[in-house]
């Protein structure tokens, strides 16, 4: 089965990179559909990237997938019944071999305590490394040992988001990612100051990513980017006929190389030239063995913690989510410091939901806090309300090899330990763990936390416009007991309460003719 060809780089200055070649039919050595070839790069001043080539099919077509936990409709995550879905949730991942959350210590009892404190989502973390540790070698394994972490929180009715995590690039420079024989430094030094200092000191660590984004060639002759993606369908291939997995996230905070200065002048040539194109092709990779399952994707890691605005073009999928990462400059710099978080994150919400508004897809604050500044949290988590968004927190746990606050970070300091008692960071779960809208149906409209007090509005329209929920529609909220230990009382106008009372998910149905459902939460 043909192979596309990459498509060829323009010049270093001017012009359009080539398109790659579309892949022919039938099924490669692995028993999976050929993948079209990477566009070419395009000149620094002036040209488009290359667009991808297409995958080839499979003579029986793709089989063996599962329907979505949940789909885009019309700007909002929905599920099977065209219900809007809200996460909160916390990122699990091991960085360091062998790349397995259990190997942490990560296990049942973690599960269990994320879902008794209202949490529905995992942000798990999967490593190029462990998926590929020698060229065109998946291993298998690791993809099962991840696939039973997947079960362990579904069987707590926590859905996994699998996200391919990467700090300063590789373990080889520092950090997590790719594996060794995928990281090509041109015999320059690697400075090691740290993360984020690598990124700016080490001519290694952006030789390597220049390397990647060029597309140069692994030791076997096979580009870099191509074998990302190839790896990349393995793993959805893998995952496919999960139910519990959400969806794929292409990249974590991906870094600009040199192009680093030019993007934080405004410049959009790595954005739009270099790393759209690559969502593009990594798309079309997950695609061509798993059409159903969302796609997550996101900025640069300069958008992480500068309240910059992106310049990413258009990922060509119906089913995508716009993943972005909030953290508070002053606090990452002064710990113990919180002023200007709001500030900060007004802005960084601003720009990214001015991307996913103008592209019609949710967006997903996938990571903020990495911090015990409480008032550092909260300031993400009430800009994550205003604008009726999901979040996870970074992190579950400790112990981070690249963070600039491995300890301070926890929620659980020791996983080989159960969460109870001082194993447990109780104000921090405490702001955490607030009350609010898992399963709506309609559209939500607002809702805050503040003072003890959850206020909740929402529609009964459907998100894809198609009319309204009928009268007796179920909505479901998290109401955590720790938050209300001694119980609560709800008013709800244009519906009523359906669930026992005190229950931790308060369910409200609709009334006849109600256009507008309004909710109250407050201790009793």
């Amino acid at each position: 089965v043909a192979v596309g060809g990459d498509g060829g780089a323009a010049g270093w200055l001017f012009g359009n990179g080539g398109h790659g070649g579309d892949a022919g039919d039938g099924a490669t050595l692995a028993g999976l559909p050929a993948l079209g070839g990477v566009g070419g790069v395009a000149g620094l001043l002036y040209g488009t990237h290359g667009d991808v080539g297409h995958y080839g099919a499979l003579p029986g077509g793709i089989t063996g997938t599962v329907a979505p936990v949940v789909e885009v409709s019309n700007g909002w995550l929905t599920n099977a019944d065209g219900q809007v879905v809200m996460w909160h949730g916390l990122n699990q991942v091991y960085k360091i071999a062998p790349y397995e959350p259990s190997a942490g210590g990560f296990s049942d009892d973690d599960a269990a305590f994320l879902a008794a404190n209202g949490f529905n989502a995992v942000r798990l973390g999967v490593i190029w490394a462990g998926v590929e540790p020698e060229p065109g070698v998946i291993d298998y394994n690791y993809l099962a040992s991840l696939q039973q972490t997947v079960q362990m929180l579904a069987n707590h009715n926590i859905v996994a988001i699998l996200d391919m995590h990467q700090d300063l690039y590789s373990g080889s420079l520092g950090g997590d990612g790719a594996p060794d024989w995928a990281v090509l430094t041109g015999g320059l030094p690697n400075i090691e100051a740290g993360f984020p200092g690598s990124y700016f000191v080490s001519p290694a660590q952006n030789y390597a990513w220049d390397a990647f984004w060029a597309n140069d060639k692994a030791p076997d002759g096979i580009g870099l980017q191509n074998h990302y993606g190839l790896m990349w369908q393995a793993v959805a291939n893998y995952f496919k006929g999960d139910p519990n997995v959400a969806g794929y996230e292409i990249m974590n905070e991906p870094w600009s190389g040199t192009h680093t200065l030019g993007s934080l002048l405004g410049n959009p040539y790595f954005d739009s030239q270099q790393l759209t194109p690559f969502y593009n092709q990594i798309t079309e990779a997950i695609r061509s063995v798993d059409p159903n399952k969302t796609v997550f994707f996101g900025p640069t890691t300069l958008e992480a913690s500068l309240p910059v605005p992106n310049h990413l073009g258009t990922v060509d999928d119906d089913n995508t989510v716009f993943s972005f990462h909030h953290y508070c400059m002053v606090n990452a710099l002064f710990p113990t410091l919180s002023f200007g978080c709001d500030w900060n994150a007004d802005l960084s919400f601003g720009f990214a939901m001015d991307y996913a508004q103008e592209h019609n897809i949710p967006a997903l604050l996938s990571e903020f806090g990495a911090t015990n500044n409480i008032p550092a949290i909260t300031a993400g988590m009430n800009a994550a309300n205003q604008h009726l968004i999901g979040w996870t927190e970074w992190a579950y746990t400790g112990g981070d090899i690249t963070s600039t606050s491995p300890n301070d970070q926890a929620l659980v300091y020791d996983l080989t330990k159960a969460p109870v008692g001082d194993n447990v960071n109780w104000d921090k779960l405490d702001a955490l763990s607030q009350p609010y809208p898992q399963v709506i149906s309609g559209i939500p409209t607002s809702w805050s936390f503040s003072g003890g007090v959850f206020s909740f509005t929402y529609s009964t329209d459907q998100a894809d416009g198609t009319g309204a929920f009928a009268a007796g529609s179920q909505t479901t909220i998290s109401v955590p007991t720790s938050q209300y230990p001694n119980g609560y009382t709800v008013n709800v106008t244009g519906g009523h309460v359906t669930s026992s009372p005190n229950a931790p998910v308060l369910t409200i149905a609709s009334d006849s003719d109600a256009a507008t459902i309004k909710v109250t939460v407050r201790a009793s």
